[in-house]
């Protein structure tokens, strides 16, 4: 699951979605925040782990097994 940030919705994206897709049972939300050029991964199969990615950086995808995306071509 992925979400795209905007000046208007930073805090339904950043605490209210992320609280909804964790108790809802998604595994991975990214938020994908064009201001800051940051992609933020938040992992969900009980690690609660997190990384922060530059929109430069090649990002693993957690849930699939050596998948990678790069960010920059996701952008274009």
């Amino acid at each position: 699951m992925s979400g795209l940030v905007s000046p208007s919705s930073q805090r339904m994206d950043y605490l209210t979605k992320l609280f909804k897709y964790r108790t809802a049972g998604v595994r991975e939300y990214w938020i994908v925040d064009p201001e800051k050029e940051t992609v933020f991964a938040y992992f969900f199969d009980g690690t609660e782990d997190f990384s922060q990615f530059s929109f430069s950086d090649t990002a693993p995808v957690g849930i699939y097994r050596d998948f990678k995306i790069n960010i920059s071509e996701l952008l274009n």
